[in-house]
């Protein structure tokens, strides 16, 4: 089966490159070079630092997730929440004209795990109270699942400007070991300063707000598990393709703007 083609959230493609070129924009317009800010001993010490802080407090599973995660950040989510409602009234309808058996076929079709789990639910006859203790379990663990690389992510932002201050810190020693070389000073004061450019600008223009891109992501998509098991419930009682997609619609749009309020909070 072919895995499902990748579409690209346009917010987080323009985002990222803009908040670099914001910083680099201002170096220009102070008359700075870009080469100031290409410190090696700098990033060494704030990126490698931040690395290794953060395989200290979690597992290497858990710390290349987070990568894997900021990396999804870029795609666009998988499925928009009208094309849901509309695949899953027409499970509805189909179920209610052939019977749920009708539904075996989707199955193999699907990219959506948590979706085919709830079809073969279905499918393979087990009650209505059983399946939505299932999925309900299978959502809450897929959730805790998929934030614990915005926590990850989190965590680095809190790293990121303390080693930045360590590195201007060193960068200082540096400076006062060779007061009597001048020459040898601005390279140490570069050091210095950059450090703390690399960590306060790391964690706040992509470490946060790829985190936060990543919770409300996976927030999202318990959303739209929340929708599935609405809509399974509702086929398995037979329920009319109408009032499927009235109730989905208006239980989707409920739970959205629940969601934009918690985040406003």
């Amino acid at each position: 089966m072919k895995s499902a083609p990748r579409r690209r959230d346009i917010a987080s493609v323009i985002g990222v490159p803009l908040t670099v070129a914001v910083v680099l924009g201002a170096q220009l317009l102070e008359g700075g070079a870009i080469r100031t800010l290409l410190q090696p001993t700098a990033a060494l010490v704030v990126f490698g630092g931040t690395f290794a802080a953060l395989l200290v407090s979690y597992p290497v599973g858990a710390v290349g997730g987070a990568v894997r995660a900021a990396l999804r950040a870029f795609d666009a989510p998988a499925e928009p929440d009208e094309q849901l409602v509309k695949r899953l009234t027409e499970y509805a309808s189909r179920a209610r004209r052939q019977g749920v058996g009708a539904l075996e076929a989707e199955i193999d079709v699907l990219h959506d795990p948590f979706l085919k789990r709830a079809l073969e639910l279905v499918v393979d006859g087990f009650r209505g109270p059983e399946v939505r203790r299932l999925l309900e379990t299978d959502s809450e663990t897929r959730e805790l699942h998929d934030e614990e690389p915005a926590d990850v992510l989190e965590a680095a932002a809190g790293y990121a400007p303390t080693l930045g201050i360590l590195g201007a810190v060193l960068g200082l020693i540096h400076v006062m070991e060779n007061l009597a070389s001048p020459g040898r000073l601005g390279a140490g004061i570069a050091v210095a300063f950059v450090a703390t450019v690399y960590g306060v600008g790391s964690a706040n223009l992509l470490l946060l707000p790829l985190a936060t891109k990543v919770r409300a992501r996976a927030r999202a998509e318990a959303v739209s598990r929340e929708v599935v098991i609405e809509a399974i419930s509702a086929i398995q009682l037979n329920t009319h393709p109408r009032l499927v997609e009235q109730h989905l619609s208006a239980f989707l749009r409920a739970r959205r703007e629940l969601q934009r309020g918690r985040v406003a909070a």
